[in-house]
C-alpha cells in the first residue's frame, strides 16, 4: 500500500491530469506575439487554452481578459488599474520582457495579482545594439554613409574630422544591472574607461567587473564622451536625462539609449544635436511608439537638410531582438504561467506580491 505522502503525491498527480484533461486554465497572449503559439502550448497546452489578441491598445481589450489566469503581456499594451479591476482570478501578470512600466503595479498588488518580468531574456542583444550604435556614431559611419548616400560633402574621411581614438574615451552607464554590466564589459573590452551610476547597486560589483563608481549624475556626465542608459522607467527616473543633463555632457559628446522610452528626453536631445553640443545620439526607443509622423523629432530625422538627419539613429524598439532572444522570453514567460498556475513560486516577481 502506497504511504500517506506517497498518496498524497498521487492525489496531486491526478488533480494535475484532471486539470490538464479539461484545460480548466485560460491563457491570454495580449500583444506583440502572433499564432502559431508553438513555444507557449508545448509548455502550458496541457493546463490552458491559449488565446493571442494581437492588441495594438487597452482599448482593443476590452473584456477577453476577464476570465484569464494568466495574462502575457508585451509592449504594444498598457495594463492600467480600469483594466486590471476586472481580472476575476488572474494568478499572474507577466511581462514577457525587462521593462514593466506598462503595468499599473499598484492595482495588481491591491488584487493581490503578482506582476513579473523576464529580466534576462535580451542581455546580450541590447549590450550589443548599445556598442553597435555607439561605434557606428563614434567611428562617423553613419555620418559618412548618410551623406553619401544623397551625395552631400566630399568622398573623403574629411567629412568626420575630428573624430577621437576610442581606447581611453569614457563609456558611462546610467544603470548597472544585467544589461548595463553586459555593456560595460563590452565597452571595457574596446580599451575605454567604463564609469557608472547606479545609487541602488551594492559596493563591490564595480570591484567585480573592473570598471569605476562615481557617485552622482552630474560626476558620470561631466565625464562621459559617451553616455548609455540602462535603467528602468520609473518617476525616478523619467527624463532623467533631459536639457539640462545634456548641457553637463562634454561637447562633442554622444548618447545611446537603449533602455525605455522617457528615460532620455528625446525632444531635448533634438534641441542639442540643433545647437551643435552633442555630436550624434542613437535612440532605440521613443515615448510613444510609433512617434506620430509630425514629431518634430521624427521630422527633422526624416529631413536631410537637418542636422538630426546624418546625426541621429532612431530604431524601432529592435535592440532587444534576436531569433534566440525572442524565444527566451517567450519560453521563460510560459514558464512563469505555468508554475503560476500549478501554484508554485514564481520568479522574478516586481510587485511583492507572493
Amino acid at each position: 500500500m502506497p504511504t500517506g505522502a506517497r498518496c498524497d503525491k498521487l492525489a496531486s498527480q491526478r488533480n494535475i491530469k484532471r486539470a490538464a484533461d479539461v484545460k480548466q486554465f485560460q491563457v491570454v497572449v495580449t500583444d506583440f506575439i502572433q499564432p502559431p503559439l508553438d513555444h507557449e502550448e508545448r509548455i502550458l497546452g496541457d493546463l490552458a487554452n491559449i488565446t493571442a489578441l494581437g492588441a495594438h491598445g487597452e482599448s482593443a481589450i476590452g473584456d477577453q481578459l476577464d476570465d484569464a489566469d494568466a495574462v502575457m503581456l508585451y509592449h504594444f499594451i498598457t495594463l492600467s488599474e480600469k483594466t486590471i479591476r476586472r481580472l476575476k482570478h488572474c494568478r499572474l501578470i507577466v511581462r514577457c520582457g525587462v521593462g514593466f512600466d506598462n503595468v499599473d503595479l499598484q492595482a495588481a498588488r491591491e488584487r493581490g495579482i503578482p506582476v513579473a518580468n523576464v529580466p534576462d531574456y535580451g542581455a546580450e542583444e541590447v549590450a550589443d545594439s548599445a556598442i553597435g550604435m555607439m561605434l557606428t556614431l563614434t567611428r562617423g559611419i553613419h555620418y559618412t554613409n548618410s551623406r553619401l548616400q544623397r551625395g552631400a560633402g566630399p568622398w573623403s574621411y574629411e567629412q568626420v574630422v575630428p573624430l577621437q581614438r576610442l581606447r581611453g574615451r569614457v563609456f558611462g552607464i546610467v544603470g548597472l544591472g544585467r544589461i548595463g554590466t553586459a555593456t560595460a564589459l563590452r565597452a571595457k573590452a574596446l580599451g575605454m574607461r567604463v564609469l557608472f551610476y547606479d545609487p541602488y547597486i551594492p559596493d563591490g560589483r564595480d570591484k567585480a567587473i573592473g570598471v569605476e563608481r562615481v557617485e552622482t549624475l552630474d560626476e558620470l556626465l561631466a565625464a562621459a564622451d559617451v553616455l548609455s542608459t540602462h535603467c528602468p522607467r520609473t518617476a525616478e527616473t523619467q527624463h532623467i536625462i533631459d536639457d539640462a543633463a545634456l548641457a553637463k555632457l562634454k561637447p562633442g559628446s554622444y548618447v545611446v539609449n537603449t533602455a525605455r522610452g522617457g528615460v532620455v528626453d528625446a525632444h531635448a536631445v533634438l534641441r542639442a544635436i540643433e545647437a551643435d553640443h552633442l555630436r550624434g545620439a542613437a535612440l532605440d526607443v521613443l515615448e510613444v511608439e510609433p512617434p506620430p509622423a509630425d514629431d518634430p523629432l521624427i521630422a527633422a530625422w526624416r529631413n536631410p537638410e537637418h542636422p538630426a538627419h546624418d546625426r541621429i539613429i532612431i530604431n524601432p524598439h529592435s535592440a532587444f531582438y534576436s531569433e534566440q532572444g525572442l524565444d527566451d522570453m517567450r519560453i521563460k514567460g510560459s514558464q512563469n504561467c505555468r508554475r503560476a498556475l500549478l501554484g508554485q513560486p514564481i520568479r522574478n516577481v516586481v510587485n511583492g506580491v507572493g
